[in-house]
C-alpha cells in the first residue's frame, strides 16, 4: 500500500480540482446541472481514483485506477474544449489548465507504463 499523499500524480490532480472549480465559477448558472457539475465530478474523480487505486495490494489494481484516473482527465479536457468552443470562456484563460492536464497525463501515462513492465 502507498501513500497517495505522496504521489506527485495525487497532488498534480489537485491542483487540477482546484482550477476546475475556478473555471466552474465563470459558468453561467445555466449549467449548474450541466457541464458545472460534470466537469467538477471528473475533475475530482481524477485524484480520488489514484487515491483510491493506492491502497490496493496489487499493482494490476492500482494500475487499473490510474487507467480510470486517466480517462477521467480526457474527460475534464474534453469539457475545457467544449466550454472554450461554445464561448464560454476564452481558451487564453483556459491554456494553463491545458498544460497541467499534458503534464498530468505524461505522469500517470509513465506509471502506468512503469506498473506493464514490472
Amino acid at each position: 500500500m502507498r501513500n497517495f499523499r505522496k504521489l506527485k500524480i495525487w497532488s498534480q490532480g489537485i491542483i487540477i480540482v482546484k482550477e476546475i472549480y475556478k473555471v466552474a465559477k465563470k459558468l453561467p448558472d445555466d449549467e449548474k446541472f450541466g457541464l458545472k457539475s460534470q466537469i467538477t465530478r471528473a475533475a475530482v474523480s481524477i485524484p480520488s481514483n489514484i487515491a483510491e487505486g493506492s491502497s490496493r495490494n496489487s499493482e494490476v489494481e492500482f494500475k487499473r485506477f490510474l487507467e480510470i484516473s486517466i480517462g477521467s482527465l480526457f474527460e475534464v479536457e474534453t469539457q475545457l474544449i467544449i466550454i472554450q468552443e461554445l464561448g464560454l470562456i476564452r481558451l487564453e484563460e483556459l491554456t494553463p489548465i491545458f498544460e497541467l492536464i499534458a503534464e498530468e497525463g505524461k505522469v500517470i501515462n509513465g506509471l502506468i507504463n512503469t506498473i506493464k513492465n514490472s
